[in-house]
């Protein structure tokens, strides 16, 4: 055993939670996506502290998890009541509107993604009283390298990163940091977390009606819940510009129309995986003969791996913005397995019984 290991399993560190639970602490909460996570693998949570701001996001996680603990505006950190040296695990999704691709690529020290640092300051505050904190940070696969290797400096840990096509049917690329269980190579420590196995979930397997024309979908973004009426706009969005995801009502097969005009049909996408998924609500609407829609707010539920019914408090596009910009649940569960908490592997084997990717033998 190498005592100077950054691997919690390793350095045989398992945080003793008992009966009690363990305390968790997230940051850019969302949708509770965290606590879901933690349920279904029935690692007990005492208290669970979250730090959001919209307002649909703190109803539907006081919906769930009543006895939440909001806290309000990270920038305010210093002025919560929390007994910092309770936190087991820090989880956080920072902004990723300065990074992505979809964005205006301002960086990690952009005004929406430079809250980033905010995290920094709160886990090097924990750990300076709980050197053993568990942390766990997600953003988006198309960040810059420059960006991603300043994250990665300022944790002490590079990333895996895993594509939400292999346990969901839409394309979400995302680097994901923990230090729960890392592996040493020559330059750096990087997070060592296995891909889960591909379960072949295809986008025609979780609509509810109407047809697609690919395997899987885009990903979905934060911006699925702004209505778009121009149907022949959102069309050209999303033949043309690679986001954006749409659902064909009636199925139309040819190229017609005559010189300038612009004709759609219905042509099979050889991948069979939808787009990731976006924020916007429409209504069916009828363009040059075929009839298209949105996703529904069950289909955007199944894109992010959560039950049908899980946003049913909400409207459809208050679902879609907070599905859009949140985390995909299976890849956090699967994630989530390696979380160094001996209540749950001790008292059942939540590990093979669970319904998701079971540990392989790269696990523990």
């Amino acid at each position: 055993m190498n005592e100077h290991s950054n691997n919690i399993f390793e350095r045989g560190q398992m945080a003793d939670v008992g009966s009690q639970g363990i305390n968790v602490l997230s940051l850019f909460n969302g949708m509770s996506t965290g606590h879901t996570a933690l349920d279904n693998l029935e690692i007990k949570v005492n208290k669970y502290y979250s730090s959001e701001l919209k307002p649909h996001a703190i109803e539907l996680t006081q919906y769930h998890y009543p006895d939440t603990i909001q806290l309000g505006d990270v920038n305010n950190w210093r002025e919560w009541d929390i007994d910092w040296k309770s936190i087991d695990l820090l989880l956080s999704g920072s902004p990723c509107k300065d990074l992505s691709g979809a964005g205006k690529r301002a960086g990690i020290y952009g005004e929406n993604s430079g809250l980033f640092w905010r995290f920094i300051e709160i886990y090097e505050h924990i750990k300076a009283l709980n050197p053993n904190v568990i942390f766990f940070q997600e953003n988006v696969g198309s960040a810059s390298k420059v960006d991603i290797g300043i994250m990665s400096r300022a944790m002490g840990i590079y990333p895996c990163r895993m594509n939400s096509a292999l346990v969901t049917a839409q394309q979400r690329d995302r680097y994901y940091w923990t230090n729960a269980r890392t592996k040493q190579t020559m330059f750096d420590t990087v997070t060592d977390i296995p891909q889960p196995k591909d379960k072949g979930v295809l986008l025609k397997d979780i609509i509810e009606n109407g047809y697609v024309d690919r395997d899987k979908g885009r990903a979905i973004l934060e911006s699925e819940s702004r209505l778009n009426t121009d149907m022949k706009k959102l069309l050209r969005r999303y033949k043309t510009t690679g986001f954006g995801n749409i659902v064909y009502c009636v199925a139309q097969r040819g190229r017609g129309g005559g010189k300038g005009n612009y004709t759609q049909q219905y042509e099979v996408n050889k991948t069979q995986k939808s787009n990731t998924i976006t924020l916007v609500d429409k209504d069916n609407a009828m363009f040059n003969g075929e009839q298209i829609r949105p996703f529904t707010k069950i289909e955007l539920c199944r894109l992010q791996g959560f039950p049908d019914n899980h946003c049913d408090i909400l409207s459809r596009n208050k679902a879609a913005s907070l599905l859009g910009d949140g985390w995909t649940l299976p890849i956090i569960e699967h994630i989530f397995q390696y979380l160094p908490f001996k209540k749950a592997r001790e008292e059942k084997n939540v590990i093979t019984e669970y319904m998701h990717e079971p540990l392989n033998e790269t696990g523990t």
